[in-house]
């Protein structure tokens, strides 16, 4: 089986896993779009997460975004086997423009982390942090909505 092949099957699972036991994801009918070596992409439909103007509600955007990079991070932790709790520790969002459509959001490491890092760091203290972007494009690839976060995981037990 392939790095991305493995990678699917492990972001397949966590995804079950979330619309099982977030049930605001399960609501917004968040599904994977895509997942590869430092990438992933989930996207919700519309009609569940619209607000009253018809246009894609700001906290069904955010909250997808705070999914996508949760998810980016559980998922590495994951298919290295560490039994880690991950959580947002602080996050900053923008809305630059309304959607009218079903829409998705891309998770990606923050230009100045790396996962090396972040894993060392993790083993010599059982705690680590993890900046995140996140980014929802409009129907012309544009960003319609930005989000940086950084995300820390602690080992259990």
């Amino acid at each position: 089986m392939s790095t991305t092949d493995d990678a699917t099957l492990h972001a397949q699972q966590l995804i079950r896993f979330i619309r099982d036991e977030i049930p605001l994801a399960r609501a917004m009918d968040l599904q994977l779009a895509d997942c590869s070596d430092g990438r992933l992409s989930l996207r919700a439909p519309l009609a569940p997460n619209v607000n009253d103007k018809g246009c894609a509600f700001g906290g069904s955007l955010v909250s997808l975004m705070t999914l996508s990079g949760w998810a980016l991070v559980e998922l590495a932790l994951r298919r290295r086997s560490l039994d880690c709790d991950v959580f947002v520790a602080e996050s900053s969002v923008r809305y630059l423009v309304p959607l009218w459509q079903d829409f998705r959001s891309e998770a990606r490491l923050a230009a100045e982390a790396d996962w090396a890092t972040f894993f060392s760091t993790l083993e010599a203290r059982g705690k680590a942090r993890i900046g995140v972007d996140c980014v929802v494009p409009d129907q012309h690839g544009a960003p319609a909505c930005t989000l940086s976060a950084r995300f820390v995981a602690k080992r259990r037990g």
